[in-house]
């Protein structure tokens, strides 16, 4: 679990903090155009702040849960359906959107909710051309029953329980 953990701290630095952290410093520079907190700003770090411990809490699971880690290349032994993943399938993704869309209102920026299109994007044609094929075949039916009882992108309003769990 030790080994595990490391790379999803390597994995947590280099995609959400790619995704969310440097992409949107290369475009804003964290260069914010106004200097008083307004509606925007707060609902900004409100997704911000809310989109980090999601993001963070999800990697956490695929340790302890899933014994493996998010990175493909170090995938978990048990299917993660606990935590954020009773509600939605993708938590991971929408939290990184949800920091990235943040991140654009807080700094007025329209580049970085291009970002946040473009990424989702990718991350979505990730998920139906590798990702749920990829599931499909390692875990079978019990990632079957799970993707038709949750929701990929939005959440459903009471928690998955799987069949026996």
């Amino acid at each position: 679990m030790a080994r595990a953990a490391i790379y999803t701290v390597v994995f947590f630095v280099l995609a959400p903090g790619t995704n969310a952290g440097l992409v949107p410093w290369l475009i804003t520079g964290w260069d914010r155009p106004v200097a008083d907190l307004g509606v925007l700003d707060v609902l900004g770090v409100a997704l911000i702040v809310i989109g980090l411990i999601a993001v963070t809490a999800c990697f956490v699971r695929f340790v302890t849960e899933g014994v493996g880690t998010p990175a493909p290349v170090a995938p978990t032994e048990t299917l993660v359906v606990g935590g954020l993943y009773r509600f939605v399938r993708n938590p991971m993704y929408v939290a990184v959107a949800s920091m990235i869309g943040g991140e654009a209102l807080l700094f007025r920026s329209v580049g970085t909710a291009v970002w946040m299109l473009l990424f989702m994007a990718a991350v979505w044609s990730f998920v139906r051309g590798y990702e749920e094929p990829s599931l499909a075949e390692q875990f079978g039916d019990s990632y079957r029953d799970y993707r038709e009882a949750v929701p990929g992108w939005h959440p459903r309003l009471t928690p998955y329980s799987p069949v026996g769990g």
